[in-house]
């Protein structure tokens, strides 16, 4: 008999209404504090209206992980209806979510199983995927959760940031630096490794930033086995479908799919900001 399985995330993934609602898929929103008050990440504000805050704002607006307590009324609500639990969250090395979720789980007589996505975005949404797969042929699930745990490392990702501005009000570039990024037209190029925001690489002009990421793109393919990509943009979607016509017109056989940034994540790259990401595969499964 299969498990009755709670699927339960954050609010950093980027998870489609139809999707949450044939899955009930459980989401704990983060909190976006500006000067004028705390909204929760996905509920009060649409995307315009985030972008237009960010852009008064004179400095970058500040996010909090949701509470353990935020976590175990869930977890408390979810006994009757289920049998077991796995949440699977944002990188532990970007932020509490995971360990506020997994102090939660320990307070509950309640099996959850928590998984570390060491990503962010739609990454998490692509794990839980595979996750209920798994769970749909009658996988145990803490046998899921394993897998899952180490489907994490095969993801590949690569976000050009739209705002200097953003990098400048947090104090990640002198005033000198910002002026000069500007002036030079420099898009810096990071990508989460590890779990780690890291730098990959500073180039001159969106264009050239776009052709590097689809460059990465080209030289992973040749290596593995790539079947779908996902662009999340800040508030930019004629940008994200301008990059999605490069990949289909490249690649036939690969899927793009196209979502939002969550408020969280907007709010460190700024408006025009745009990610590309996928999983890689081994060839041999072909």
């Amino acid at each position: 008999m299969k498990q009755r399985i709670a699927w339960i995330t954050d609010s950093t993934a980027y998870v489609p209404d139809e999707l949450r609602e044939r899955h009930d898929i459980h989401i704990v929103p983060l909190d976006v504090i500006f000067e004028d008050g705390t909204y929760e990440d996905g509920f009060g504000l649409s995307p315009e209206q985030l972008y237009e805050k960010i852009d008064r704002a004179q400095t970058v607006p500040t996010t909090s992980q949701p509470s353990v307590g935020k976590f175990l009324k869930l977890y408390e609500s979810l006994v009757e209806t289920y049998d077991c639990a796995i949440a699977v969250h944002l990188s532990s090395r970007l932020s509490g979510t995971y360990n506020a979720s997994l102090n939660a789980a320990g307070m509950v007589d309640f099996p959850i199983e928590v998984v570390d996505s060491q990503i962010v975005s739609y990454p998490i949404t692509a794990l839980i995927l595979k996750g209920i797969a798994l769970a749909e042929r009658g996988e145990d699930f803490r046998a899921i959760a394993a897998a899952l745990r180490k489907e994490a490392a095969k993801n590949e990702n690569y976000i050009v940031i739209g705002s200097l501005s953003q990098l400048h009000k947090g104090g990640r570039l002198s005033s000198a630096q910002f002026f000069l990024g500007n002036l030079l037209q420099i898009k810096p190029i990071f990508r989460i490794r590890g779990g780690v925001v890291e730098l990959f690489e500073k180039v001159r002009t969106e264009s050239k930033a776009v052709k590097r990421i689809l460059e990465q793109l080209e030289a992973a393919r040749k290596k593995h086995r790539i079947t779908e990509v996902q662009i999340l943009h800040g508030n930019v979607l004629e940008k994200a479908l301008e990059l999605k016509e490069s990949i289909t017109a490249r690649y036939q056989d690969i899927h793009v799919l196209i979502g939002p940034l969550s408020s969280v994540l907007g709010v460190h790259g700024g408006r025009g900001t745009l990610a590309l990401t996928w999983t890689n595969e081994p060839r041999e499964q072909e």
